[in-house]
């Protein structure tokens, strides 16, 4: 009896989990929306932006808050940002971000905004970048500008700038700011002044949501 039951429950949903995965088309993703989880890869070096529940110190004019680095391997999930709206403002999940727009990335595992200010990062002396914040509520700190290098529209894989929207500065890697213990083989992450080499970033691995 219970192998009749087995065998009406499997005769029953099997059709339905095929019904259900023929309503989707593979296709490529494109297009960089709102609600999706990436990874932002430095141009230049390659190294993943990172956090992790490691502080910066609040000596020497740091701020105590969570700390953000340039990370080698591809394959950490502390790499992993979801694009959301500016503060105080929500986004439909699968709106393309354009050109311009204000926007947070909220790390994924702490649910920190990546944060800036005119607190001093660690090495190069450059305004320092955190993740700050409560279950991705924190200020106008939070806010970044997206700068595409080509097209209205953001792409993925394209090269892509970020601007503080408070202090203006971009979000930068540099290759020789290589931190030593607790996190060694990481690079710092800052604010710089000029928008060059070291200010490029692009997306690579996550989860993309679909332009509505």
């Amino acid at each position: 009896m219970k192998s009749l039951f087995l065998i009406l429950i499997l005769c029953i949903t099997i059709p339905l989990i095929f019904a259900n995965e023929s309503q989707y088309e593979d296709h490529p993703i494109t297009k960089v929306t709102y609600g999706s989880m990436v990874k932002l890869a430095h141009v230049p070096t390659n190294f993943r932006l990172h956090s992790h529940k490691v502080s910066y110190g609040s000596s020497g004019g740091g701020s105590g808050q969570q700390s953000v680095t340039g990370f080698p391997e591809n394959d950490d999930t502390n790499s992993l940002w979801v694009i959301k709206g500016p503060h105080g403002n929500r986004v439909l999940q699968g709106t393309v971000v354009k050109n311009g727009d204000i926007i947070r990335l909220v790390h994924s595992n702490t649910k920190k905004n990546l944060h800036s200010h005119l607190a001093v990062s660690p090495l190069t002396k450059q305004n320092e970048v955190s993740c700050f914040g409560e279950n991705g509520e924190g200020d106008t700190g939070d806010n970044w500008i997206v700068e595409t290098e080509s097209g209205k529209e953001w792409m993925r894989g394209q090269v892509v700038r970020f601007k503080h929207a408070d202090t203006k500065t971009y979000l930068q890697a540099i290759e020789s700011a290589k931190y030593q213990n607790p996190i060694p083989g990481q690079i710092e992450i800052s604010g710089g002044k000029s928008k060059n080499e070291d200010t490029k970033w692009r997306t690579e691995e996550g989860i993309y949501f679909d332009e509505k």
